[in-house]
């Protein structure tokens, strides 16, 4: 399987499992946290629901400093936008994707602030890396939801909630 098909069908796999677990979200909890020093669950959703978005990025850049672009995290006001950001975030993101000159795939891109660099690799890697940042915000959200009684959607099979127990 060629890399490009292959980050086509992750974005699409990881994406319906995405969906189903920020759905779970209730309106009426955005603004918890489950510590003083953990970010709230508006923060945390809009996070993963923004982060197809840095396929994009990736591929139409060469790298995205904080220094000059400083990140501006949406505002939502429910689930409803959540889905929709993360709607338009993924089409985005897989419309870019599709669409890419894999012979850029080997190029470095670069995450920095001003000076410093906090991380750089070829723009096939950082596109993986954005997946694994998906699935990994999106079991901080598992964690969440978990602390506030709300059942898990299952990820790679079903879940306890899932399977009743």
């Amino acid at each position: 399987m060629d890399t490009l098909k292959s980050l086509l069908e992750e974005m699409e796999q990881e994406a319906q499992t995405t969906e189903k677990m920020l759905s779970r979200i209730p309106d009426d909890k955005y603004q918890w946290k489950p510590h003083a020093k953990s970010m709230t669950i508006e923060q945390l959703s809009t996070h993963i629901a923004e982060l197809p978005t840095w396929v994009t990025i990736t591929l139409n850049t060469d790298e995205l400093d904080f220094a000059t672009v400083p990140y501006e995290p949406k505002k939502v006001s429910g689930t409803a936008d959540l889905l929709k950001l993360f709607e338009d975030s993924l089409a985005d993101g897989y419309s870019n994707l599709q669409k890419a000159d894999i012979s850029t795939f080997d190029k470095i891109w670069t995450l920095r602030n001003g000076e410093q660099i906090l991380n750089q690799r070829t723009k096939a890697e950082v596109i993986r890396m954005t997946y694994c940042q998906i699935v990994h915000h999106r079991a901080q959200l598992g964690v969440y939801l978990r602390l506030l009684d709300i059942p898990i959607p299952g990820s790679y099979g079903p879940s306890a909630d899932e399977q009743g127990f």
